[in-house]
């Protein structure tokens, strides 16, 4: 076998070698970014529950809070007509003493 043979096989070689591992490499980036995009997808639907569920939880905490704020002006209403009875009372009380003969 010649030098130039035997040279011209190595180059062969060599370029064969060269291609091969752009090809795996090339592969092996392809792999990588598969599995981010598959990474990302999941990272996106877990975050599109969370917040499903946080959207839930809010509303019902403002259902909550509405609920409650209704109860305290039911509250207050009543504090106040309880005040007006008593009132009234007190007033009917002191017109009672006020004609009471025996007082």
């Amino acid at each position: 076998m010649s030098t130039e043979l035997l040279i011209a096989l190595i180059v062969v070689a060599v370029i064969v070698i060269a291609l091969l591992a752009l090809t795996v490499g090339k592969k092996a980036r392809a792999e990588k970014h598969e599995r981010g995009r598959v990474e990302a997808g999941e990272h996106r639907e877990e975050a599109r529950i969370r917040s499903a569920r946080a959207d839930s939880r809010e509303a019902e905490a403002e259902e909550r809070a509405a609920r409650a704020k209704r109860e305290q002006a039911q509250a207050e209403e009543h504090a106040q007509a309880a005040k007006q009875e008593r009132r009234v009372a007190e007033e009917r009380l002191a017109r009672a003493d006020d004609i009471d003969p025996d007082r």
